[in-house]
């Protein structure tokens, strides 16, 4: 089973100024695609610790893909493509694309998002919009591709 580590990026969620609702909206939609959780954490839109959050996560393999939620507008405090370019071996542009195409129709701002995907060691981190609806339509996009993209991440030629 794929393993999916999900990263809340919210200066106001991280001080529990107001309830996180797009981590567990991810969450339920990651399950009931057919993924396992191994993590969920409630970050501060601080670079260095998206970043060595992402970096750690990667490196002891906790997951096969990390999904970022927020940070990704024009915000001054919208670090998280930033930190997750920093973390970065090799970059997945088609993935960030893929989400900002299919959902320019019906959600016009979405042309505003500055998500980017990389991938670390074995693990594929995709930056997704910070809202329920955005994150889960994000996810939507990939959610079976994804898999494929997995397998030969870790090597598996025969799918």
């Amino acid at each position: 089973m794929n393993r999916v580590f999900i990263l809340t990026i919210s200066d106001r969620a991280s001080r529990k100024e107001k309830e996180d609702l797009t981590g567990p909206e991810l969450i339920k939609n990651v399950k009931a695609a057919g993924f396992e959780i191994t993590g969920y954490r409630i970050l501060p839109d601080e670079k260095d610790a998206i970043r060595d959050e992402i970096m750690k996560i990667a490196d002891n393999d906790t997951a096969d893909l990390i999904l970022t939620a927020g940070g990704i507008g024009f915000a001054e405090r919208d670090v998280t493509p930033e930190a997750t370019a920093e973390a970065a071996d090799r970059f997945a542009q088609g993935l960030a694309e893929a989400i900002r195409n299919a959902n320019i129709k019906t959600s016009p701002n979405v042309m505003l998002t500055r998500g980017i995907a990389v991938i670390r060691k074995k693990a594929i981190i995709i930056n997704l919009p910070g809202t329920p609806k955005g994150a889960r339509e994000a996810f939507d996009v990939f959610a079976r591709s994804i898999v494929h993209g997995i397998a030969r991440l870790k090597g598996n030629n025969q799918m």
